[in-house]
């Protein structure tokens, strides 16, 4: 019974972080950023997708796709080294 509420902790604490990291996504991303950051790491429960598969999805070349999600997390490392989101 322990090890069921351990794990029920567990997937509970992963809902909250993985909502609080969108949170931050969507408070400091471009919807378009936003939108390939969810389907590159599969966020909301969406499947994860290579760059190539973002990139047809979107209509856009997969560099563009690479250059974005470059800048998005760029842009997510500097907000999480000025404040303490998580």
């Amino acid at each position: 019974r322990r090890v069921l509420f351990r794990s029920l902790d567990s997937v509970v604490g992963n809902v909250v972080l993985s909502e609080k990291l969108y949170k931050i996504l969507q408070d400091n991303l471009t919807k378009r950023e936003l939108e390939i950051m969810r389907m590159r790491y599969g966020l909301q429960n969406s499947p994860a997708l290579t760059q190539r598969e973002v990139a047809s999805k979107l209509g856009i070349s997969r560099s563009y796709i690479s250059r974005l999600e470059k800048k998005a997390l760029k842009t997510l490392r500097s907000v999480m080294s000025k404040s303490d989101y998580i």
